[in-house]
């Protein structure tokens, strides 16, 4: 069994990523396209093919680890280390099928008992990585070779911005929109990106003021949260499906008082 005392958690996780962005940096034309429920929740071959990649690298690192995609569900080997792995292959699946550049791959681990060590979000069309470990800092590494920490957005910015994103049914639009018209006071703007990774790693680095969004799953926020706590930035992690995440300079009671009907 591989001991976690001696895995380089934060290395192995960018390398994990870096495996599922690799695929998608294939992308050449329009992918063709499953929907797994509601219309315009698509899934394609390389959200597949990028979860494969991503284990295939896990596995053979920690073959004895806990594995949750988004895709192939839950992996328990025979004997479980404890520690658990949390892959979102293509985050921002709509954007990339769409030829709309801001989608990664997403992957994080924790330990047993639930304390996130390590996170990294990659996003091939953006030639961007965030990363980051925990108590190692946040950062960020561009094509160019740069690695810079992120601090968090700045608290005296003018017009600040806030993101969120919406789900695929009606019903949740109707209630996203009216909790939205809540929680825009103090703020200037909102931007829908399309994918809560990547808008969670832009409050980290200061590009969004504030985050938050009614119904992710984990495997949407998990490496991303980890990026912007070690950033500085104030995280509000669900603890239960359906409920709101957020991060960065937002009053999360309010947040939490937006009741959204299933």
């Amino acid at each position: 069994m591989s001991n976690a005392a001696e895995t380089d958690f934060l290395a192995l996780t960018r390398r994990a990523a870096a495996a599922g962005a690799a695929v998608l940096a294939e992308r050449a034309g329009r992918p063709a396209t499953d929907t797994k429920s509601d219309g315009g929740d698509w899934v394609t071959d390389f959200d597949r093919r990028a979860e494969e990649a991503v284990r295939e690298v896990i596995t053979a690192a920690r073959p004895h680890d806990v594995i949750t995609g988004e895709e192939y569900g839950r992996t328990e080997p025979e004997h479980p280390s404890g520690t658990e792995w949390s892959i979102d292959p293509l985050d921002g699946t709509t954007n990339f099928v769409r030829g709309i550049v801001y989608y990664a791959t997403s992957v994080a681990v924790r330990d047993d008992d639930g304390t996130w060590l390590a996170g990294a979000v990659v996003a091939p069309a953006l030639d961007v990585e965030y990363y980051a470990g925990r108590g190692e800092g946040a950062w960020k590494a561009t094509g160019s070779g740069e690695h810079v920490r992120l601090t968090g957005p700045d608290r005296g910015t003018d017009g600040p911005l806030i993101g969120t994103g919406f789900g695929y049914t009606p019903k949740r639009h109707v209630g996203q929109v009216a909790a939205l018209g809540a929680l825009m006071p103090g703020f200037a703007n909102m931007r829908r990106l399309g994918s809560a990774a990547l808008d969670v790693c832009m409050v980290a680095d200061g590009t969004l003021d504030a985050y938050a969004e009614f119904g992710t799953h984990l495997h949407d926020w998990s490496a991303a949260m980890l990026i912007a706590e070690e950033a500085g930035v104030p995280v509000l992690r669900p603890d239960t499906y359906p409920a709101w995440a957020a991060a960065g300079f937002i009053n999360f009671d309010r947040v939490r008082a937006q009741h959204i009907a299933d």
